[in-house]
């Protein structure tokens, strides 16, 4: 087995007024939010999917189906936290994780440091390992157009010492 592991998420969600924004388990100050069955934290949601792909471990809609009346307007952090647990299980620890979110507006650059902070005592990890970039669409596309928002992100785990399977 391979003692480093990487995965990718990718996440999108259509943009709603009367919701909340919450981006990485971090209210953001805005006049719309992000349109799902949860939260709709985009940034938490592509990396939970980063996290369980590194463990080979499926996806989000298979840890938390939209048909399951228990993850309505759930806090993804909560998500997040069990792809953490599963990596665990599968006897990796992460070691980092890169994501960007692709947003028109607001600016999210204030956000940065909270944003990170959460993220990181949510992930179990050293905020120095958790890294968070924002981007807009150029006005290009549905995120481009304010009609949605999107997010990446890369996480690797590595083999926990002393594990042996």
């Amino acid at each position: 087995m391979s003692e480093y592991r990487s995965g990718t998420g990718w996440d999108t969600h259509r943009t709603a007024k009367g919701r909340p924004l919450i981006i990485g388990g971090v209210r953001i100050e805005s006049d719309f939010g992000l349109e799902g069955h949860s939260d709709a934290d985009v940034l938490s949601h592509a990396i939970t999917d980063a996290l369980l792909g590194a463990a080979a471990q499926g996806d989000i809609g298979m840890h938390f189906p939209d048909t399951d009346p228990k993850w309505k307007n759930a806090d993804s952090l909560q998500m997040l936290h069990h792809a953490v647990q599963v990596v665990h299980l599968a006897g990796y620890q992460l070691a980092s994780v890169d994501a960007t979110v692709i947003l028109e507006r607001p600016k999210l650059a204030a956000y940065r440091a909270p944003i990170r902070e959460k993220l990181s005592e949510t992930l179990g990890i050293p905020k120095e390992l958790v890294s968070v970039k924002f981007k807009t669409a150029e006005g290009l596309g549905p995120v481009g157009e304010g009609k949605s928002a999107e997010a990446q992100a890369v996480a690797t785990i590595q083999r926990r010492p002393g594990y042996n399977r």
